[in-house]
């Protein structure tokens, strides 16, 4: 179960039990300078809670190179899912992202 941060380019999780951080797919790449005017915030239920489960999946181009990364979260409180960050990745190779989630 995890914190969440998430923007338009990358998501953060930190483990709610141990406190210990990972980003999440190629967000170790996130900075300040990358967030633009979409500086990262804590992902929120609409029942409150901010803890979850978390999922990662990745859409792949024809050549099996990763194109896409989405962050589906579901709330531990109430089962709400939703996907709560996507990012488009547009560099290879990329087989390094199926093993960072």
């Amino acid at each position: 179960m995890f914190f969440v941060l998430v923007n338009a380019s990358g998501a953060e999780r930190e483990c709610s039990g141990c406190d210990s951080r990972a980003f999440i797919a190629d967000s170790e790449y996130w900075n300040e300078e990358s967030w633009e005017d979409d500086e990262p915030g804590a992902a929120g239920c609409p029942c409150g809670s901010e803890e979850f489960e978390a999922a990662v999946a990745f859409s792949l181009g024809t050549d099996g190179a990763v194109r896409w990364v989405t962050v589906g979260l579901r709330c531990i409180k109430d089962g709400f899912c939703g996907v709560y960050a996507d990012w488009k990745i547009d560099y290879g190779p990329t087989d390094h992202l199926l093993t960072m989630v």
